[in-house]
């Protein structure tokens, strides 16, 4: 008795409790998205929030779906890797196994600060579309376009920026071109853009995106209807950097529109590739496909030959349009080719088909096809440049 009597307490205390763990590992990994106006569909901010939602925690971190990451076996790290290490997961599940106890609340940590409304902190500077936007109750929406003027008087330079959808039930995506002046009209660099899991732009200190004065914002974007009429007047918020920058960064892709993929085709290979024009950093990787979109890839080709590959996504997730940053940008000397191998399932074994019975090609809509790697590098303030990318 008196044994048993002196390992019970052992036994209590390695039950994880709400406070003194599970709280830490939230804050840490999940309430970027899990708190009031964000993505997530619940917040996980407090412990009442929290605890009605302990078995599915439990079962999403087992299955390893949460929180979402599909980069796998690659050669280089990545910042904000959202994968938990096994021990997080063991915690989460033992915390929800023991009846997900609360602990002595006074002593749970805080959930991190956040600017209201806001990932990047506050802006500087808010652009909305300019005008209320009727989205229909049902229906396919073709893209909608929206000009804002920015009245910068001098060039700026950018440290972060944040597109904010009103709607998020009924957008798919929207994405913020520059129209500068006198530059070609189909000639329009791209700043940023949100889908379900793309994050904001937050670049490194002395590095910064540039908008040049009198240029002109277009918001593209792509509403799906939800079954309810809805009005949207979405918004991009930027922050301005507080010291000139000595890196500028550029957002390009390789992309291949000619694609056709056929009817019933469960492993369709596309490729792309893009080539460097100068000596670049590269930094940021994003794969883009639709709802046939299987496992994307992007590899490195050398002037001398090597060849490395940088991003492996095998379990591509429409819903979760993730970009992959590098801890350790990669120095690309001038030739170097970036290439991408995407993958596409048109059979009916891919329960997310809208039509396995017909060929398939580039589209806007989800119904429809895209293959495009984004992907963001850094060069100096005074590169010259040639950046050509029209709107997708």
């Amino acid at each position: 008795m008196l044994l048993i009597l002196a390992v019970a307490p052992l036994l209590a205390a390695a039950i994880p409790t709400y406070s003194s763990e599970v709280a830490a590992i939230l804050n840490q990994r999940c309430v970027e998205c899990h708190r009031t106006g964000e993505a997530a569909p619940m917040a996980f901010t407090s412990y009442a929030e929290v605890r009605p939602w302990a078995k599915s925690i439990r079962e999403a971190v087992i299955r390893k779906s949460m929180p979402p990451w599909f980069a796998v076996g690659n050669p280089v790290e990545y910042r904000h890797d959202r994968r938990l290490a096994q021990k997080e997961i063991d915690t989460l599940a033992a915390w929800a196994n023991a009846g997900a106890p609360e602990g002595d609340l006074a002593k749970a940590p805080k959930p991190p600060e956040f600017a209201a409304g806001w990932n990047i902190g506050k802006p500087d500077v808010v652009f909305d579309l300019g005008k209320d936007y009727d989205i229909p109750a049902d229906g396919v929406v073709a893209y909608q376009y929206f000009m804002v003027p920015t009245n910068f008087t001098e060039d700026r330079w950018i440290e972060a920026a944040e597109v904010r959808p009103q709607n998020r039930t009924a957008t798919h995506h929207i994405n913020v071109f520059l129209i500068e002046p006198g530059r070609a009209k189909n000639d329009r660099p791209f700043l940023l853009g949100w889908a379900p899991g793309v994050q904001p732009m937050q670049l490194d200190p002395g590095t910064a995106s540039l908008i040049k004065k009198g240029t002109v914002l277009m918001f593209q974007a792509h509403y799906t209807p939800n079954g309810k009429g809805l009005k949207d007047r979405s918004f991009i918020g930027m922050r301005f950097a507080k010291q000139p920058p000595k890196l500028r960064s550029i957002t390009e892709n390789a992309t291949n529109s000619t694609f056709k993929i056929p009817a019933n085709a469960a492993n369709h290979e596309v490729r792309s590739s893009w080539e460097a024009k100068q000596d670049v950093e590269l930094f940021a990787m994003m794969p883009h496909m639709h709802l046939r979109g299987k496992d994307f890839q992007f590899h490195i080709q050398y002037p001398d030959g090597r060849k490395e590959l940088l991003l492996d996504v095998p379990g591509y997730d429409f819903n979760w349009q993730l970009g992959y940053e590098l801890k350790k940008p990669l120095m690309l000397p001038k030739g170097t080719r970036i290439e991408c191998i995407a993958h596409f399932d048109n059979s009916k074994n891919n329960r997310f088909n809208p039509d396995s019975e017909k060929e398939i090609g580039w589209g806007d809509q989800t119904f429809e096809e895209m293959m495009m790697g984004f992907f963001l590098y850094k060069v100096p303030v005074d590169a010259q440049l040639t950046i050509s990318q029209g709107p997708h």
